[in-house]
């Protein structure tokens, strides 16, 4: 099995299939390289390379006790990305893999990048503050991390439940079984209980502005109008307006998982992007 050993001797799983330009999918908070049994056969099905990584702490990547903030697993993906070899990536982030997306550019310049996708990105900033007014308080963060220390398991269950929720169903709306549910939900679990809590809190408390301002790459932003976990006009629309030239797509209808709901239509606008 592919691993690369990063900076503090953490072995970090990813998956790498297909030939072709070099895409790099990075998963949302609590997911894995798992996460993308849509996008990855297909785009590289349609000759494009996937690279999908297992960040540390989940999936099959070893699980620290530290390094689940912004600086160092941007550091661990420009490990990944020397190590590879790669060039003219087109870097696509979910959800968190948003975040991880810009503070490598910031830390670590485009040079190897030549395009950003962001998906139901957590960008710029989700919480509430003086400059930040209509962002999210910091009470629900210390909720969410309490539920998940009390019982795990059934939190993410009900995560992956809103993640799929509340989406208002249209022609391209793709119907998850309950196994489906049901693996999304043990794919969350494949994690140490601490990676689950750290990242959830480096998502909720980074203020991404000044890594956003600095984007230099064509930018594709794609979100959900319905998406309860990273609200369009909080991290969308926000987004957009701190990275010039950038292109939004709003999925009407789309709530936090439209890699799966959506995952036909996401899958052609990822494959037509990276062709750019």
């Amino acid at each position: 099995m592919p691993f690369v050993t990063v900076k503090d001797g953490t072995q970090l799983y990813y998956e790498d299939w297909g030939t072709g330009r070099p895409v790099v999918l990075l998963a949302s908070a609590t997911m894995n390289s798992r996460m993308w049994e849509f996008q990855g056969p297909y785009l590289a099905g349609h000759g494009l390379r996937c690279i999908m990584p297992d960040r540390r702490g989940f999936g099959r990547s070893q699980r620290p006790w530290d390094g689940y903030d912004y600086d160092t697993l941007a550091d661990d993906l420009a490990c990944l990305i020397d190590h590879l070899g790669l060039r003219e990536v087109t870097l696509v982030g979910y959800a968190m893999g948003g975040g991880e997306a810009v503070r490598y550019l910031a830390r670590h310049g485009s040079h190897r990048v030549a395009r950003l996708a962001l998906v139901c990105a957590t960008t710029p900033y989700l919480l509430r503050a003086a400059d930040n007014p209509d962002g999210i308080d910091a009470s629900a963060l210390e909720q969410t991390t309490a539920a998940m220390s009390a019982d795990r398991a059934a939190y993410l269950a009900q995560i992956t439940s809103v993640f799929f929720g509340g989406l208002q169903a249209t022609p391209e709306t793709i119907p998850l079984s309950g196994q489906m549910m049901d693996w999304m939900a043990q794919q969350a679990l494949d994690s140490s209980p601490r990676a689950t809590v750290e990242v959830t809190r480096t998502l909720f408390t980074q203020d991404l502005r000044e890594d956003v301002r600095g984007v230099d790459v064509p930018t594709l932003i794609v979100h959900g109008d319905r998406d309860p976990s990273a609200p369009l006009e909080l991290c969308a629309r926000r987004t957009a307006a701190l990275i010039p030239g950038s292109r939004t797509v709003v999925y009407e209808g789309a709530a936090h998982g439209l890699f799966a709901t959506h995952a036909d239509r996401l899958n052609k606008q990822l494959l037509e992007f990276a062709g750019q």
